[in-house]
């Protein structure tokens, strides 16, 4: 389906009461149906719906800030609150409208997405309750600016998930290299933090590997947590 220009894949049960909401772009979009195959496999039974919505512009609709380059020439926007307000104003609203299973009874977001869509989702976290849970996997928190936000800011949602691969603060970029200090930060204080539950997850890898499988872990431990 198309919402407001974006494209948008369902993907799961149309009656379910937990929705997944992720942020992908094209290559994402491909790897979709391995992603949903490992969270079935992970979850067994309990029944989510999954909508990813395709973002055009990687660096400026999911930055929460402008920033200069990190690599290469192009530089981050400051686009994640207007896609953040696409989930909130048009996402939601149209799912709602399709999907029958959301009418009888309010149902329950989780918001998830891999790197710079893994920043965005944790990032939607800090501004509103809307989400049951967030999984941000391989997050860009090597994000300029983005450890003093999480230091200084208190997250809105009960569940966290955050994961990262064991060799991406080796990398050879000094700001990326920076990701490890900066989500065990984050986490230490999540942890610290009354009403919230969260986990910090280290997968084997650089942050190239196993997109799909490392998505659906985080999706499962969220479902896992709020079917209990």
């Amino acid at each position: 389906m198309t919402i407001k220009g974006k494209t948008c894949r369902i993907f799961g049960e149309p009656d379910a009461k937990t929705i997944l909401l992720q942020a992908v772009d094209a290559h994402d979009l491909e790897g979709m149906d391995k992603e949903t195959a490992y969270i079935d496999e992970m979850t067994g039974d309990i029944p989510y719906l999954l909508a990813a919505f395709q973002v055009e512009d990687w660096n400026h609709d999911l930055a929460p800030w402008a920033a200069p380059p990190v690599f290469g020439k192009a530089a981050f926007g400051n686009g994640a609150p207007e896609t953040l307000a696409f989930v909130t104003g048009e996402l939601i609203p149209a799912l709602s409208a399709h999907f029958g299973g959301m009418h009888d009874q309010k149902p329950q977001y989780l918001i998830g997405g891999y790197s710079l869509a893994g920043l965005f989702a944790l990032w939607a976290a800090y501004q509103t309750d809307l989400f049951s849970g967030v999984a941000a996997v391989s997050p860009s928190v090597w994000f300029p600016g983005w450890k003093d936000y999480m230091l200084a800011n208190q997250i809105r949602t009960g569940a966290v998930y955050l994961s990262l691969g064991d060799k991406e603060e080796k990398a050879k970029n000094h700001v990326m290299a920076q990701v490890g200090d900066a989500i065990r930060a984050g986490y230490e204080k999540l942890r610290k933090t009354e009403g919230v539950t969260g986990i910090l997850e280290w997968n084997p890898g650089n942050h190239f590997t196993d997109s799909e499988l490392r998505t659906a872990k985080g999706f499962a431990w969220l479902l896992g947590r709020v079917q209990r």
